[in-house]
């Protein structure tokens, strides 16, 4: 299929768009104070085109449908007025890359950080988080993944209400911007991963089915009908996906893309839509001699998703791990309502450090049984969490960790994270205990949509008894959940950095800890003292792995090695100067032999 939007050749500016069973389709050009009408070819059915000369970068333009109005491009590159406003005219081969000897990196050698690009700094810009990345590279994680990026109504957003696949959000920056940071984030050798949305379209701004039929009533979705990918003219959908897939790879040298909720993705095609996708990240990852991936996120614990295209699998290189999560949190902090239901035992940490917790059982909270058997995956096909934006936004006063939980439990917390045979994410600001919320904001700027959203996200949180949360719509929701700058921090703050920075330090350079081996590993809990046990070896050398999650000061002289780890140490806020010969509540020991 040819391609679609507007691309720069020489001497001007071709456009082509798929405009659905309209009779008169018009390019509608914006410069020099006034409006020009041009119109364009049926090159074939639904498929119009034109090519502007003299056109070039920086070009305002929109397209005209019959009478029904003016409306910007689907393959837009750079909305500068916003959702509603004019696209704009981008030229990608402008920016001069400087990451030619980039590789890229394996995932199972990954810490990764998920990063908001509108909270992360105070600025709030891509250029907020270009000027951080020192203190990224002293915290030592190698990875960021960039929560959705793309054009959104208002001033902020999650990113996950996207109006346009392509469009870089301009307030955020400018694509450049955009490409300045992925250059800059490779020099420090530091992946780049993109949370991208393909199982709906946000709410406001979203014209792409004015065009034609790229949603479909065939299934429903929580946010209303599918995306088309296997009704009546789902190639243009399907093929609108996969061009978004390689613009992120090749034009912005993306090192990975986050799938979000893929089992909203409806598609009984031969080929389904997700093994395209694997097939064209795997494709460009040769053509360019880089390592390329693609994560899915699911609560379906399918690893149908992970599993190889020749073995019948979706061939995802890895997915998000809820269930490790609901694990330690449920532990932590006692919390047993919604999804939580399902968790809460110490013992269950035996299971999930070895695969999913529900492989097939019966799940209360969803009323059916749930999970399949991930025994077989390997560990780098995991990711996990004790926190991300997902399982802190979401939850009505967006507290995070550090205000649920006493301070040794975060350092304990974290220590099963970086213990795990998982590739480990962090959510920004937990690797020094921030206390400011992340909250659900919006800034819809239709009247209705603003108002249903309001009172939607009351109604959605009376079922756990919070009569009052924040409102997503006011300006103070989105300042609350910025970060606190460094100036600002404690000492315990400064305390839980030192001890997040050493860990990672350790689980990036000890041979046992920078494989994330699921094999070599033994897991014993104890559930009434809750103390865990974790034994990993490789090579004739064994780690061993003691946190204490209960209350009770716990002996442990009957536990072999030098001690190399201690979360009581004092530069990490504790007491202990040598090696341990008890744990108190939340500390963590890691012993070496």
């Amino acid at each position: 299929m040819l391609k679609m939007g507007a691309s720069i050749i020489n001497g001007g500016v071709s456009f082509r768009v798929f405009a659905y069973n309209r009779k008169r389709v018009a390019l509608v050009v914006h410069r020099n104070g006034r409006e020009e009408v041009f119109p364009m070819t049926e090159e074939e059915p639904h498929l119009y085109s034109t090519v502007l000369e003299g056109a070039g970068p920086g070009l305002l333009y929109k397209f005209r449908l019959d009478d029904e109005g003016d409306f910007p491009d689907p393959y837009s590159h750079y909305q500068p007025e916003g959702v509603h406003g004019f696209s704009q005219v981008i030229d990608h081969n402008s920016y001069r890359w400087q990451d030619e000897n980039w590789r890229g990196r394996n995932l199972e050698e990954l810490v990764i950080m998920e990063i908001h690009v509108g909270t992360f700094s105070q600025e709030g810009t891509f250029k907020g988080v270009l000027e951080r990345l020192d203190y990224l590279r002293e915290l030592g994680v190698n990875a960021i993944e960039l929560m959705p990026v793309v054009q959104t109504p208002g001033r902020w957003n999650w990113g996950y209400d996207g109006a346009n696949l392509f469009s870089v959000n301009n307030n955020y920056g400018t694509p450049d911007d955009l490409k300045q940071l992925i250059d800059s984030c490779h020099r420090e050798q530091i992946a780049v991963i993109l949370d991208v949305v393909y199982n709906h379209f946000g709410p406001e701004g979203n014209y792409i089915p004015v065009y034609g039929p790229y949603l479909t009533d065939k299934y429903q979705t929580p946010w209303g009908p599918a995306v088309n990918y296997d009704d009546r003219y789902s190639r243009y959908t399907r093929k609108m996906v996969l061009d978004n897939i390689r613009y992120w790879l090749e034009d912005y040298h993306i090192d990975g893309l986050r799938l979000d909720a893929v089992h909203a993705i409806k598609d009984s095609s031969p080929i389904h839509i997700l093994q395209e996708i694997a097939l064209t990240v795997r494709n460009l990852s040769l053509k360019q001699n880089r390592r390329k991936f693609v994560i899915a996120e699911s609560d379906a614990n399918d690893s149908r998703l992970i599993n190889p295209l020749d073995r019948g699998g979706y061939g995802m290189d890895a997915q998000w791990m809820d269930d490790f999560h609901h694990c330690i949190h449920t532990v932590l902090t006692g919390e047993h309502q919604g999804y939580y239901i399902d968790y809460g035992w110490p013992e269950y940490l035996e299971k999930v450090f070895k695969n999913y917790l529900y492989t097939g059982q019966y799940s209360r909270y969803w009323g059916k049984k749930r999970g399949t058997d991930g025994s077989r995956n390997p560990g780098r096909q995991f990711v996990v969490a004790i926190q991300n934006h997902d399982q802190v936004g979401n939850r009505g006063w967006g507290e995070r960790l550090a205000a649920l939980v006493d301070f040794p439990y975060l350092k304990a917390a974290a220590g099963l994270l970086f213990f795990a045979p998982y590739v480990p994410l962090i959510f920004m600001g937990e690797e020094y205990g921030e206390k400011n919320p992340f909250l659900f904001f919006t800034d819809y700027q239709d009247p209705e949509l603003k108002r249903n959203i309001s009172l939607g996200r009351k109604e959605e949180f009376k079922k756990f008894g919070w009569q009052e949360i924040p409102d997503p719509q006011d300006p103070a929701t989105f300042y609350r959940s910025r970060l606190t700058p460094r100036r600002l921090w404690r000492e315990e703050n400064r305390r839980l950095f030192r001890y997040y920075r050493d860990l990672i330090a350790l689980r990036l350079s000890h041979p046992v800890l920078k494989e994330p081996d699921k094999r070599n590993l033994e897991i014993k809990v104890d559930g009434v003292s809750r103390l865990v046990v974790i034994a990993r070896w490789r090579e004739g050398v064994r780690l061993t792995g003691l946190f204490n999650l209960g209350e009770r000061v716990i002996p442990i002289e009957g536990f072999q090695g030098r001690e190399i780890f201690n979360s009581e140490w004092r530069a990490y806020g504790g007491e202990d100067d040598g090696e341990s010969r008890s744990l108190k509540k939340g500390q963590v020991a890691i012993l070496e032999n």
